[in-house]
């Protein structure tokens, strides 16, 4: 188990919901990953990642699937992309990532409380 945090740390974390408009194969990247382009609306608009979800997702499978995701963090670069979020999954039984969503449609930008 990781440190305790108080709830005002918790509630630096922005985590919100967005749906994925745009999803290509990442051939550079160092490990098999896709990129995608999540819209979170309003003011946040579409935000760039990339994901090594290949196990379990290809790009055309992405569209219109609603993410969660640290929209909060600095942009990282990542190989020729620049990464400005951090899609959010856990690990299945072999590790590899599934991706974190809702489990009926929200409206995009709504934060996690």
């Amino acid at each position: 188990m990781s440190d305790e945090i108080s709830f005002d740390d918790f509630l630096k974390v922005e985590i919100r919901v967005g749906e994925v408009v745009r999803a290509e194969p990442f051939p550079e990247a160092r490990k098999p990953s896709i990129k995608l382009w999540v819209d979170f609306g309003g003011a946040l608009g579409v935000r760039k990642s990339s994901a090594q979800i290949t196990a379990h997702y290809d790009p055309g499978s992405l569209i219109g699937k609603q993410v969660m995701a640290v929209v909060n963090f600095p942009p990282r670069q990542i190989g020729p992309m620049r990464s400005e979020i951090l899609v959010l999954g856990l690990p299945d039984e072999n590790g590899e990532v599934v991706l974190i969503g809702p489990d009926q449609p929200v409206p995009k930008g709504g934060r996690l409380h």
